[in-house]
């Protein structure tokens, strides 16, 4: 079960959205998280997508704070406010969740990985699992030799990561700016099938683009790093994961195909998988994640 010490909020701390703190690690460098929920809450590590930012966590404070969770949202090297980190692998994810849970004073806690942050999550339950004991993956991406025929854009972003990064960077910058400037289903296409806005609530929306801006706004270092990391080897023992896995993936998500999802659920001792039967890849996100935290009510 998530632990955490006894303690009081810190003097001075805030919570929500704008209240980002900045933990300095020997071994991960420096990280900016977010807690949403009640400081007295059962502790969950929020792992951002590919790209994306602690800022997506604010979409459950409600739900967190209902359900007694204290969500601890972090931007991974080279996202929004944490600074790049090139060299780091997918395993350093452990590193980046330990660091996060050591200033918050917490023991162990369970992770809820978005999307691209799925790679991230798995390492630290591989690798740390004195230190996360649950995982939800909602809409994971998978291991390259898992997926038949990645999307045509993953498979460019992917190639050009590897072979022409600057080029990469450059790509992120323009999106970043597109981004802030037109309406949200700039970004929200990006992640759904078919009618972009139908049934995605205009908060969501917001806090959507919101979190691609944030993501993209000082680096795009971090970006290059996990595409990368999405096309090479993400060298995670998973046969050395003890906690419980749950895949929760929508059967219409034509980013991450479900096709390799149950191929990671055969590859992982632990793991069980959810199909949300007409939901895609952002749908999956909205409708899953408050009846996963409500599971620590």
């Amino acid at each position: 079960m998530a632990t955490q010490k006894s303690r009081s909020s810190r003097p001075g701390t805030t919570r929500g959205d704008e209240a980002v703190r900045t933990v300095r690690s020997a071994t991960a460098g420096e990280l900016a998280y977010t807690e949403y929920g009640p400081a007295s809450g059962t502790p969950v590590v929020w792992f951002h997508g590919t790209p994306g930012s602690r800022r997506l966590g604010s979409l459950f404070e409600a739900a967190a704070t209902d359900c007694g969770v204290r969500l601890l949202a972090f931007d991974r090297p080279g996202y929004g406010r944490s600074p790049p980190w090139p060299s780091r692998t997918v395993r350093d994810g452990a590193q980046c969740a330990a660091a996060v849970l050591d200033d918050a004073d917490v023991d162990s806690a369970g992770a809820v990985a978005f999307s691209g942050g799925a790679p991230y999550a798995l390492a630290a339950a591989a690798t740390r699992s004195d230190r996360i004991d649950r995982v939800d993956l909602v809409s994971g991406a998978v291991p390259p030799e898992m997926t038949e025929e990645p999307p045509a854009i993953q498979r460019l972003l992917r190639g050009m990561a590897a072979a022409t990064p600057r080029l990469l960077r450059g790509l992120f910058r323009g999106q970043a700016w597109l981004a802030r400037h037109r309406e949200p289903s700039f970004v929200v296409s990006q992640y759904t099938a078919g009618d972009a806005t139908e049934g995605i609530p205009e908060r969501a929306a917001e806090v959507v683009r919101a979190d691609f801006v944030e993501a993209l706004s000082r680096s795009r270092r971090g970006v290059v790093t996990e595409f990368r990391h999405a096309g090479g080897d993400w060298n995670v023992p998973f046969d050395e994961i003890d906690a419980d896995v749950c895949l929760w993936h929508g059967a219409l998500d034509t980013n991450v195909p479900i096709a390799g999802a149950r191929r990671l659920e055969s590859a992982l001792p632990t793991a069980t998988l959810r199909v949300l039967d007409d939901a895609d890849h952002l749908r999956t996100l909205l409708e899953s994640v408050p009846e996963i935290l409500a599971g620590y009510d």
